[in-house]
């Protein structure tokens, strides 16, 4: 009865508002800018096939990003009710805790975004998948070190190897197999 109560109040709310939350998060999407330094992740060679499934790294990378992203959301939670005497300290630790869990989306969204088109996943259904006009719109350069390091590509010859090319390469040594386990 309350679920019943708690979704006639959302419609009441919708109908003032005029938009449903679907639309309304379409329009933020919409208005997002692109990355700074957006870039294009270029294709893998046509020699390169597909792979019939998805790649344990990229189910690990979702598992391990969706967790860290997790603890920060919950931290807001937990100051929010927690510092809600102390303004100042409220609003620094929530925001801290929300823009942690933003960047590690924008991240993971970047990093699959950076896969999908180095696979040759055609452009438009790229654009409704990310659910935007740009498709390249959370590709960044730390994405594809991220997905580099996820996809085992060297470093090359005397040169450092990338923060996220490092935290890909340790997320793929912890990949999960088929059956959901870690094997770390």
């Amino acid at each position: 009865m309350a679920s019943h109560a708690r979704k006639n109040a959302a419609r009441r709310k919708q109908d003032l508002s005029g938009l449903n939350r679907r639309a309304a998060l379409q329009e933020i999407r919409d208005a997002l800018p692109p990355a700074p330094r957006a870039r294009r992740a270029g294709r893998l060679s046509d020699a390169a096939v597909a792979p019939d499934a998805v790649p344990a790294e990229l189910v690990a990378l979702v598992q391990d990003f969706t967790r860290w992203g997790g603890r920060h959301l919950e931290d807001a939670v937990r100051v929010a009710q927690q510092y809600g005497d102390h303004p100042r300290d409220w609003h620094r630790l929530v925001l801290y805790a929300l823009t942690d869990a933003l960047a590690y989306n924008v991240l993971l969204v970047g990093s699959l975004a950076g896969y999908l088109q180095e696979q040759g996943l055609d452009e438009d259904l790229l654009r409704r998948h990310l659910q935007t006009s740009d498709p390249d719109r959370y590709v960044t350069q730390e994405a594809l070190d991220l997905l580099a390091g996820l996809m085992g590509r060297p470093v090359g010859e005397g040169q450092r190897e990338p923060t996220w090319q490092f935290v890909g390469r340790q997320i793929a040594e912890c990949a999960v197999p088929r059956s959901g386990g870690t094997i770390c």
